[in-house]
């Protein structure tokens, strides 16, 4: 007689997604003047970073990334480009230029003030607070890594 086990399978539950708050930004600044402006603004070092790839079926797709990595603080922010010349790397913000990805305990209690700051920017003409529940998997997954 074969001894077989059971398989169960269990759910983890992310916990990541709640410190965690999305911002689609607008703006026709290239994105090392962009994160300037930020870095100003937030007294922070967005920094150019490894670009987030993409393989497609044909080709692979870069998109930029800067990302403050110094550890003086528990908040860590990342800009990133969500635009090539040929594609997305979330279709489903086409109008979105730039993701701002701000990784902090008190994400939620600090959205209306980064929102708010990110507005004041010069160049950027608009801001969107994003909801990362409504994106799949593999869409957060090239925002985190």
């Amino acid at each position: 007689m074969k001894n077989s086990q059971k398989i169960t399978r269990v759910q983890l539950q992310n916990n990541h997604i709640e410190s965690v708050a999305l911002f689609g930004i607008v703006s026709s600044e290239p994105d090392y003047k962009l994160s300037q402006s930020i870095n100003k603004k937030f007294r922070i070092s967005l920094k150019n970073i490894s670009p987030v790839v993409v393989k497609g079926i044909s080709n692979e797709l870069t998109f930029s990334r800067f990302s403050d990595i110094s550890k003086s603080h528990d908040i860590t922010y990342s800009l990133i480009s969500n635009r090539t010349i040929k594609a997305f790397l979330i279709k489903k913000l086409k109008n979105v230029d730039y993701i701002f990805h701000v990784e902090d305990p008190y994400a939620e209690d600090n959205k209306e003030k980064i929102s708010s700051s990110l507005k004041e920017i010069e160049s950027i003409t608009a801001v969107f607070n994003i909801d990362p529940k409504l994106f799949k998997d593999k869409d957060l997954q090239y925002l985190t890594h």
